[in-house]
């Protein structure tokens, strides 16, 4: 009898081994998304394995209007801890996951979605560690690319246009570059200002930052009034036009545009923890000129959009001129509307003009 007993426990064991999720922390990546368990059923469907939390953003990087499917795991009995202003500290084991995605059609969601690509955060031992996976036509699995990917794109948008190009899937020392503070990989969105907002979970809306902590995955954070939050972008009410233009350009130019930063040479430090005029580049002439300057004098010209760099910049789909310059092939419409309105709603006299 009592071997039998150890026989059913050995087979109940390994039954739930075998749909944990599996990250080879001390191992090289796998080659197949689905070798880490992180969704169960279908893939296609993203639906998540235990413990693997789906989270959003206050304002999230922009990729080419790819919509994106954000989760977080953590080991059993681990947590991150709290940090008022810079990204969460995770444990070892942590992975970040970011899947993108298109609607075929924005109008009717029903019609079916692509999926793109889905990259992976993975705490390791001493470093944080990208990876990207590329899902094939059949939407069935995801391979590792290490050396980035073009893949074709098209779809319709709310305004029934179709849009069709090629995407770029980022390739390994491009993940780097984006996420890099200090010549240290880090993530970029988990900070408490960006996450600090309610999702809708299958048992109802809660605050992120309660649901991690209630998870066991968030250590030191005490629900407070005084707890920073970013404003979302395109959203009138969640703040004025200052607080959501700054929003936008934290999370799509901030990573690079910061003190730790691989434009750190700029002086142009686009977080909203700044509060130096100039270092928000008003009234600043940029270190470097040539053609990315567009023949205009300084990064942000109060109440004259059109002879702000800055926005001349984010209006380009040149190459050569288009910032960020990595992670996007089109212009952003909308944001570039959102900062045309910031700046000309700026007084002109703060440049010595009047």
């Amino acid at each position: 009898m009592k071997s039998w007993a150890i026989l059913l426990f050995s087979v109940l064991t390994a039954c739930k081994s075998s749909t944990d999720v599996n990250v080879p922390v001390h191992k090289d990546p796998f080659s197949k998304l689905s070798e880490y368990r992180l969704f169960k059923g279908e893939m296609a469907r993203l639906d998540p394995n235990d413990r693997v939390l789906p989270y959003d953003l206050n304002s999230a990087l922009f990729t080419d209007y790819a919509h994106k499917a954000r989760f977080v795991w953590m080991p059993e009995g681990k947590a991150a801890q709290f940090s008022e202003n810079d990204v969460l500290d995770f444990p070892v084991g942590t992975v970040l996951v970011k899947n993108f995605f298109y609607e075929l059609d924005e109008r009717s969601p029903d019609k079916g979605r692509k999926i793109i690509e889905t990259r992976l955060l993975i705490r390791k031992e001493k470093e944080w560690e990208a990876n990207t996976y590329v899902w094939n036509d059949a939407q069935t699995e995801a391979f590792l690319e290490i050396a980035g990917e073009s893949v074709p794109v098209s779809f319709t948008n709310l305004h029934g246009e179709q849009l069709t190009f090629k995407y770029a899937v980022p390739n390994k020392n491009q993940c780097k570059s984006c996420h890099n503070s200090g010549n240290v990989l880090i993530p970029i969105g988990p900070k408490v200002r960006n996450i600090n907002k309610l999702y809708a979970y299958g048992e109802g809306s809660q605050n992120q930052l309660d649901k991690w902590t209630e998870m066991g995955y968030l250590e030191g954070y005490t629900p407070s009034g005084a707890t920073p939050k970013m404003a979302v972008w395109d959203d009138p009410n969640s703040g004025n036009i200052e607080a959501r233009a700054k929003a936008y350009l934290e999370i799509n130019c901030g990573h690079c545009h910061t003190e730790k930063g691989p434009a750190n040479t700029s002086g142009l430090f686009l977080t909203t923890l700044n509060t130096d005029l100039t270092r928000w580049g008003i009234c600043k002439s940029p270190v470097a000129a040539g053609r990315g300057s567009g023949g205009r004098s300084v990064d942000i010209m109060p109440g004259h959009p059109d002879a702000s760099i800055l926005l001349f910049r984010m209006d380009s789909d040149d190459p050569g001129i288009m910032m960020p310059e990595l992670g996007r092939k089109l212009i952003h419409k909308e944001a570039v509307q959102l900062i045309r309105e910031w700046i000309a709603g700026m007084e002109e006299h703060k440049c010595g003009f009047q």
